[in-house]
């Protein structure tokens, strides 16, 4: 049996896979695949306008934010917020929690100037700022909730900043109950909890956008993306209908609320069984341990690479560390089963009494 630890792309459900392998050899009884319909024909629209409500339902949005689908993942919005939100001469302020967060940073000192309100840096990354200081008078707040790579999760969301909050949830977006009403600006990657490679999903409150005195380029300005619903151009349209097909499928387990459970339950039983095995250790701070992304190390270079070699050959994909950090990483997205969680910590069990 495969178990699917992957960081991204990563695990999806397995009906989405067959309900999207379906459509690519025949969407709808139509005929035609999903990877050749037009994109402005009903049977498009009517897929991005349920994906949309989806999001809109799931995350009980109010009408002030809107839902869009955009290209370029992530890393593209690392430079599309300050465009829109940051004027030249204004702050905005970061936290510097890790490779995403820093990123982030990069890209806006582009705009205007950023200021740090908190760093983990000096714990390299293993723990959460929790006390930050962000300027009344700036723009936006942006933190990034899951860090795939560090491992780290914001559990206490600084929602009283005083500022518009703006936040990349890539990597646990649907995967937990959030006030979403409550951030300015949301944006997410689909590959890792609510679809394939290719779209990414933003969430703007329309109140904070037109303020910026810059010119914007028409494929870069949130307005326009609004007002063509997503359409400017040509959409990703196979990845927008695997991710209406994920929300659905989401809606179907029981919603938002439903996911935070199983994490829970999927997380608390491998952080109790990492932290009962002295072979492994967990660099993280246990108060900001990642829901989403565990990740944990072998102090011994050889044992490390048995440990992946055997790993591999019993079907657990995924499970090393990012190049730059090392050691092992596993990603419980909301699609992965308690199921595999508890054969992936049976196996550390049994590895770790091999070793004595």
């Amino acid at each position: 049996m495969i178990h699917n630890f992957n960081s991204g792309p990563s695990i999806l459900p397995k009906q989405v896979f067959e309900q999207a392998s379906q459509a690519v050899l025949n969407f709808n009884n139509s005929g035609l695949s999903i990877l050749e319909i037009g994109h402005r024909t009903p049977q498009f629209e009517a897929v991005l306008e349920e994906a949309r409500s989806l999001v809109k339902e799931l995350m009980q949005l109010d009408d002030d934010h809107e839902v869009l689908f955009l290209h370029g993942g992530a890393t593209t919005q690392f430079m599309q917020i300050p465009m829109n939100l940051l004027n030249d001469n204004q702050i905005a302020s970061y936290t510097d929690t890790g490779t995403w967060g820093s990123k982030a940073i990069k890209e806006a000192k582009l705009f205007g100037h950023v200021e740090i309100a908190g760093s983990s840096k000096d714990t390299n990354y293993t723990t959460i700022p929790h006390q930050l200081n962000v300027s009344p008078t700036a723009a936006y707040l942006h933190i990034t909730t899951n860090e795939t790579i560090a491992g780290t999760q914001w559990h206490n969301i600084p929602y009283d900043a005083g500022v518009p909050l703006v936040a990349d949830m890539s990597s646990d977006i649907f995967s937990r109950v959030l006030d979403f009403n409550r951030f300015g600006l949301i944006y997410a990657g689909a590959q890792k909890n609510m679809g394939a490679a290719g779209v990414n999903l933003v969430v703007v409150n329309q109140q904070l956008l037109g303020k910026v005195n810059r010119n914007i380029p028409s494929i870069l300005d949130y307005r326009n993306h609004i007002r063509e619903k997503s359409m400017i151009n040509t959409p990703p349209v196979f990845a927008i209908y695997v991710a209406m097909l994920t929300l659905r499928w989401l809606k179907a387990e029981g919603g938002v609320s439903e996911m935070e459970k199983r994490n829970a339950k999927k997380a608390n039983h491998f952080y109790d069984t990492l932290d009962s095995l002295p072979l492994f250790r967990g660099p993280v701070a246990k108060a900001d341990r990642s829901l989403m992304n565990a990740v944990f190390v072998i102090d011994d270079a050889a044992t490390e690479k048995e440990f992946l070699d055997q790993a591999k050959s019993e079907g657990f994909y995924g499970i090393k560390g990012h190049r730059s950090v090392g050691g092992f990483r596993a990603s419980m997205y909301n699609a992965l089963s308690y199921e595999s969680v508890e054969a992936l910590t049976q196996f550390m069990q049994q590895f770790a009494a091999s070793k004595g």
